[in-house]
């Protein structure tokens, strides 16, 4: 009898990029604790990092990073700011990050090592 292991499957790191935003936005509002919010956003953001430093390496790393940061602000600066529905601004921001995160770190099975 042999065992039979699984395909190694890659977890795509835009989900994580995704439950940052979306999901750290949601229990900030939800809960009315914004660091609850914000330590659900720095957890996915540093998992996804990890994930980014291995696959692609520390330039594209840190460009996702730029990303995934920006687009926290531009949320803000979009509900705030330019006076659109926060959890539109969330959402517009969400999709956009998670598109561009997948296209440049999940797309393909090639890793920078």
């Amino acid at each position: 009898m042999t065992l039979r292991t699984l395909p190694r499957t890659r977890f795509p790191s835009a989900v994580l990029v995704a439950v940052g935003l979306a999901a750290g936005f949601g229990i900030a509002q939800g809960t009315g604790v914004r660091a609850l919010g914000g330590a659900v956003f720095a957890a996915a953001g540093v998992a996804a990092g990890v994930l980014w430093l291995r696959r692609r390496g520390p330039g594209a790393a840190a460009a996702l990073a730029a990303l995934y940061i920006g687009a926290f602000v531009l949320a803000h600066v979009l509900a705030i700011g330019v006076g659109m529905s926060a959890w539109l601004a969330v959402s517009l921001v969400t999709l956009t990050a998670a598109g561009v995160t997948f296209a440049v770190a999940d797309r393909d099975g090639r890793d920078a090592r």
